[in-house]
Order: C-alpha cells, then sequence, then structure tokens
C-alpha cells in the first residue's frame, strides 16, 4: 500500500508561494487588462460602424474558437522575439512570463466582452436616448450612464470568469514557466512525492476558487434583496 509523506510540503513552502506569486501576477494582469479590453471590443461590437463592428466580432470569434494551450504557444513563439527586436533585449532574457501575461489578456478578453456586451445590452435603451436628449454624445453616455450600471450587473459573471482564468494558469507549464502548480509538481519529482504534491495543489486551487465562489453567490444574493 503506498505510503503518503506530506513532510515535504512546509520546508518548500517559500518555493510554492514563489510560484502563487507568478499564478497570482498572471491572473490579476489578464483580469485587468482583460476587461479594459474587452470593454472596448463589447463597445465596438455595438458600433454602428461596420468595419469596426466586423473586427471586434472576428477577434472574440477567433480567440473563442481556438485552444487556449495554442494561444499560450503562439505568443510564446511571438512575443518575445518581437519584444527582443523592439527593446533590445538579449536573446537570453526569460521574458515567458510576459508572454504569459499578453496571451491569458488577450484570450480572455474575449470572454470578457462578450459578458460586458450581454450586460450592456441589458440595459434599456431609454436611459441612452434620455443621456442623449440632455445633450450627451453618445460615448458621454456609454461611459456615464450605462457602462457603470452594466457593471454593477455584471460583477457575479465577471469574477466567475476570474475564477476560470486563475484555474486556467496552470496551462503555463507548456512554457516550463514556473508558476504554482509546475513549482509543486517539480518539488513532487525531486523529492519523490509528486503524487502528494499535486493533491496538495489540487487543494489549495479547490480552496482558493471556492472561496471565490462562495463570494460571487454572496454577491448575487445582495444584489437580489
Amino acid at each position: 500500500m503506498y505510503q503518503f509523506d506530506w513532510s515535504t510540503i512546509v520546508p518548500n513552502l517559500p518555493w510554492l508561494w514563489n510560484g502563487m506569486v507568478i499564478t497570482l501576477q498572471i491572473t490579476f494582469t489578464a483580469i485587468v487588462f482583460g476587461i479594459i479590453w474587452g470593454t472596448m471590443l463589447a463597445v465596438m461590437r455595438l458600433s454602428s460602424f461596420k468595419p469596426i463592428s466586423w473586427f471586434a466580432k472576428i477577434y472574440v470569434n477567433l480567440f473563442r474558437s481556438v485552444p487556449l494551450v495554442m494561444v499560450l504557444l503562439w505568443f510564446y513563439l511571438v512575443v518575445p522575439s518581437f519584444l527582443q527586436q523592439v527593446l533590445g533585449l538579449s536573446p537570453k532574457t526569460d521574458i515567458r512570463l510576459i508572454s504569459a501575461m499578453v496571451a491569458f489578456s488577450l484570450f480572455e478578453a474575449a470572454y470578457y466582452s462578450e459578458i460586458i456586451r450581454a450586460g450592456i445590452l441589458s440595459i434599456a435603451r431609454g436611459q441612452g436616448n434620455a443621456a442623449l436628449a440632455l445633450g450627451m454624445t453618445r460615448w458621454q453616455s456609454m461611459q456615464l450612464i450605462i457602462l457603470p450600471q452594466a457593471f454593477r450587473a455584471m460583477v457575479p459573471l465577471l469574477l466567475t470568469q476570474g475564477i476560470v482564468l486563475f484555474q486556467d494558469t496552470s496551462l503555463v507549464y507548456v512554457l516550463s514557466l514556473a508558476d504554482f502548480f509546475r513549482t509543486a509538481d517539480t518539488i513532487g519529482v525531486n523529492n519523490g512525492t509528486e503524487i502528494e504534491m499535486v493533491l496538495f495543489a489540487g487543494a489549495v486551487y479547490f480552496v482558493i476558487s471556492l472561496s471565490a465562489s462562495l463570494l460571487v453567490s454572496y454577491l448575487k444574493k445582495k444584489r437580489t434583496v
């Protein structure tokens, strides 16, 4: 019978924390820039100017139609060489983290865009028309009237997508980036406790995701009160 050995977890907590920092960096960067770019894409898709609307539609459909792993590999191959040429970086410079952040941000923006677009469409058109009647421009109406209401309604969905994003960060293993999961796996392989470390990593992901899910449920209940 297999004898579990959990003794290697505590001594390796500093390295596991370093991996978690990388995971959280990717997560929060992708959430912030994904929501910003996703908002722009959502507004562009609702634009009456067809070239802009079609660009946003093609972008969203493209990124939602390909696996995230493939996108990570695309940007791992493209972004480093591009940044090295533009910034004059040494070929030895490790910019895998930047590549992962860019890939996740652009990929998640496509999903955030659809959430935000649905939130915008849920706001009564009469409010936008009333803003225009008061002398506001369409952009002022969108910025001051529509988007604030839409974001309040979308907070649970945006947080839920953030939870999915946090879980998906483990896919950076294809870039050999030492995030939390890969760090745990590497420690397990080196110490002969791979099963224990993978189980521990899974438990950490579960606790964090469950806590965030409970927060989402609380916010949903608060909105309905």
